[in-house]
């Protein structure tokens, strides 16, 4: 059973944030054992990839082999359905109009001294894309992260997905096609990110890693940041309700649920002004769990991390939800703009009782690669700025030089930095004769 609060109670400061604090991924010390998977990739290349792919996804590979072939990748596209197809292709439309709106603009001005300054934006020139395979294979994904760096002008984009017992989803091959992904590896867990960010024999490095994972995945990509970079450290995922009681509680039900269905260890929270209507929405979603085919994970996360909330107008609910900082935020709720205006802290809000979260996982437009875990207080989700770099341009004239100079000189003797200032001077001397 979830927990169950309310906000007039007098432990629910208390019982709120340890809801905040509460622990939701099983955290076995997998760190130690990534540092060693990375160790190896680095030191035998290749063949510690060959090796820990057939250890862990029972898949014997070559060199030769670690690679999908053109051929290999038009055949499992042609598996997928005209109605799948038509499916993947308006998402990835979709996406794609959605980042292209987001791309920023080089500037360069002149100041009153008569300097030149600016910035421009470059793309990095090549990018990783950590794919989920198995049980949690999802094309979805593959378009979240591939259509921007597309977007932003990446040019060689690297997707490294497991296919445990050689079992391939042809969704995700395909979407990578319609994404425009260079090279595809059959590979996963740590040893694929190690490969992605060091290098071997058959995969050359990356400039950046993006894409969920499961802890072996999160504890490589951490460990790697800094010869690459990432994307952010994902945890389990979670989505927060507001909602008014002018909605359908079964409506609420399968919102929660279609985050819990994701991961036991996933996180689905309502927050509502009317306390029967919390309780209507919670026996519905008991209801629901009696038909849901992943009813077993989905109860797990429910009944393990699921809460309703009771507050006493929404403005609390603002509050409040500002505090979980969410990954997901629906507002459904009679005015969801006046809310919205509240909100400081969220990875993604949807507006209305007509715009479920799920609409964001595939087709509405805005990436559904997001902050969790309360990361969403200083971080945002996946965008085209996370391929792209600024870089800054200034160029002096002798008479700006003139006229801050010797600004300049001062604060390099200030801080014992005698050749900075030397730099500068010596272009001053010859202008001063």
């Amino acid at each position: 059973m979830p927990q169950f609060l309310n906000a007039t109670d007098a432990d629910f400061e208390a019982r709120f944030a340890a809801l905040l604090t509460m622990k939701r991924e099983d955290a076995p010390d997998v760190d130690e054992a990534v540092a060693a998977i990375i160790a190896d990739v680095r030191a035998r290349g290749d063949a510690a990839i060959c090796d820990l792919t057939s250890r862990f996804d029972r898949l014997d590979l070559t060199p030769e082999t670690m690679r999908f072939s053109a051929d290999e990748i038009a055949d499992y596209a042609g598996q997928v359905s005209a109605e799948d197809r038509a499916a993947l292709e308006l998402a990835a439309a979709r996406i794609r109009a959605y980042h292209d709106r987001q791309m920023p603009r080089d500037e360069s001005w002149v100041d009153e001294t008569g300097a030149t300054l600016g910035w421009r934006w470059t793309p990095v020139s090549a990018a990783g894309l950590y794919v989920p395979g198995g049980l949690a294979s999802y094309p979805s994904s593959v378009l979240m992260n591939a259509v921007p760096a597309r977007v932003a002008g990446v040019e060689r984009l690297v997707m490294c997905v497991p296919t445990p017992d050689g079992v391939v989803n042809p969704l995700v091959l395909l979407a990578a096609q319609i994404s425009g992904v260079t090279e595809i590896y059959r590979i996963g867990g740590a040893q694929a990110v190690a490969a992605m960010a060091y290098g071997t024999d058959t995969i050359a490095p990356v400039d950046k890693i993006t894409g969920p994972g499961n802890a072996f995945v999160a504890a490589a990509k951490r460990r790697v940041f800094g010869r690459v970079g990432i994307d952010m450290i994902a945890g389990p995922s979670e989505i927060l309700v507001i909602a008014d009681a002018q909605n359908d509680p079964d409506w609420i039900a399968v919102d929660l649920l279609s985050q819990a269905e994701h991961d036991e260890s996933a996180q689905s929270i309502l927050i509502t002004d009317d306390a029967a209507f919390g309780a209507a929405v919670a026996r519905a979603v008991d209801k629901r769990l009696e038909t849901l085919e992943r009813r077993a994970i989905a109860g797990a996360s429910w009944r393990d991390f699921g809460a309703v909330v009771v507050v006493r107008d929404l403005a609390q609910a603002a509050e409040l939800s500002n505090r979980i900082a969410p990954e997901h935020l629906e507002l459904a709720v009679a005015d969801p703009d006046a809310l919205a205006a509240k909100i400081t802290h969220a990875g993604a809000i949807f507006l209305g009782q007509w715009t479920p979260e799920a609409i964001g996982d595939y087709i509405g437009g805005p990436n559904h690669v997001l902050p969790t875990a309360r990361s969403a207080r200083f971080s945002s989700g996946l965008s085209v700025m996370d391929f792209i770099k600024r870089t800054t341009m200034a160029r002096m004239t002798p008479e700006s030089l003139h006229a801050i100079g010797p600004a300049a000189v001062r604060l390099a003797t200030s801080e014992s930095l005698e050749a900075h200032g030397l730099s500068v001077q010596a272009r001053l001397d010859r202008l001063n004769r």
